[in-house]
């Protein structure tokens, strides 16, 4: 039994939460291959690590006072090795920090050296083998990730133990690029497939995933296991409990992931598993969201047989950097829907633009809608589904803007006024759990 175990920032935010995570490493043998985040933060009030990181930097490219930020950042890691009791210097490896940053490093340097930092401290601790993933990570040089090189496998197998930090790797010339927020998630998917590990363990603050927003939904109940296609929709959708790009390695690999909690690690937590092991009973499995989207709505009689409307429209848009998340139409009308940050001021030049190379009847811009998705494999081929969610959003008083359902089944997809959207996951929650 091989097993990854990543560990995020709030099971890292200090020594009291890091004593946990070790007497978690050590009770099973099997969690060979560690990986850590910065330490978050260890109330409301505090800041995370790398979002010290990040100013430090800022103000070391605008030429401003520093000191106020790193001795912060110092302090904070003074105090989780005094807390752990290790007899570990880390003053040569901030040193070394300081003076890339003073001399130019770049922000996604400074960004990963909580990672950094972290790791070392937690390999200190358990007294185990620490790999650098700038060394194994290869990133293009624009940013986007390439591959895992053969040799990860080697040297993290050679290792009872070894702890390695998240977020980042580095290019063929050696210059540090991260993944987005919550990249460790990747960090531990990647690895688990290099590995071919038996186990992908995420370990969090949450003792797996919920059905529902707990801040909305009053004690949802939780998801016993759930598909990586599933786990991808909601994650996608706003379920912030795992980076929704970490299910691509591990469900590529056939690699079940268990979210469990570092602060109740007896509970069995969410299984993530493959499409073939046997389904709830349940008729959905959870449900999310996100607000503040646009939809733009394009009318035209007898677009389905213009060769390449859509193409053209799609085009503008990407002319003008702006992704796409969801392109719902009729036989006259197709949306699309798109983060209102990403269109803001750009609004009036995509409609002109929209109408000079498509001449439609009609281009309008509904800002300001949430969407929220339900989702659940055993929707599929079940009848009534649709028709019990629109019921149960009608009944509350809500009007649906938007209704989108892929051809897969797997989820539907409703669009409404951003005030209701809380009202909308309730009333839609409500409907299916008894």
């Amino acid at each position: 039994m091989l097993k990854v175990a990543k560990f995020g920032g709030t099971s890292l935010c200090d020594a009291d939460q890091i004593k946990k995570v070790l007497n978690i490493v050590k009770a099973d043998p099997a969690r060979r291959i560690i990986v850590v985040s910065a330490p978050g933060k260890r109330n409301s009030h505090d800041q995370k690590i790398t979002d010290l990181f990040k100013e430090w930097h800022r103000l070391q490219t605008m030429e401003l006072p520093t000191r106020i930020v790193s001795d912060v950042i110092f302090d904070r890691f003074d105090w989780i090795i005094s807390g752990l009791g290790i007899d570990f210097d880390i003053s040569e490896a901030l040193k070394d920090i300081q003076n890339a940053i003073a001399g130019g490093a770049s922000e996604d340097y400074a960004a990963s050296r909580g990672e950094y930092l972290n790791g070392l401290i937690v390999a200190q601790a358990l007294n185990c083998a620490f790999i650098d993933p700038a060394d194994y990570l290869l990133f293009h040089p624009r940013g986007h990730y390439l591959s895992a090189r053969q040799s990860l496998r080697n040297a993290l197998l050679q290792h009872d133990r070894v702890v390695v930090p998240g977020f980042y790797g580095a290019t063929a010339a050696r210059e540090i690029k991260t993944f987005s927020r919550g990249g460790s998630d990747i960090t531990g998917a990647i690895i688990a497939e290099a590995v071919s590990a038996d186990v992908y363990e995420n370990w969090t603050d949450v003792s797996g995933l919920l059905m529902a927003d707990p801040r909305i939904v009053e004690n949802p109940q939780g998801v016993a296991s759930l598909s990586h296609r599933e786990l991808r929709e909601l994650t996608y959708m706003g379920a912030n409990v795992f980076h929704e790009e970490a299910t691509l390695p591990v469900r590529r690999a056939g690699i079940p992931i268990n979210i469990k909690n570092t602060n109740e690690p007896e509970h069995s937590g969410t299984m993530v598993v493959s499409e073939s092991t046997p389904e709830t009973e349940r008729l959905i499995t959870g449900i999310a969201g996100r607000k503040n989207f646009s939809v733009i709505t394009i009318e035209k009689t007898m677009m389905n047989q213009e060769i390449g409307f859509i193409r053209k429209i799609l085009a503008v848009l990407e002319s003008h950097g702006i992704s796409i998340e969801h392109v719902p139409g009729g036989i006259d009308t197709v949306s699309i829907i798109v983060g209102n940050a990403d269109l803001a001021e750009k609004t009036d030049e995509v409609v002109r633009e929209i109408n000079n190379v498509c001449q439609p009847e009609s281009v309008t811009v509904q800002p300001n809608l949430a969407m929220i998705a339900i989702v659940g494999r055993n929707m599929i081929h079940t009848p009534g589904v649709a028709a019990r969610v629109f019921t149960a959003i009608a009944k509350a008083g809500i009007n649906t803007r938007l209704i989108n359902q892929g051809s897969s089944e797997l989820n539907i997809i409703v669009g409404v006024d951003n005030a209701m959207y809380e009202d909308t996951i309730r009333a839609i929650y409500a409907e299916f759990v008894k």
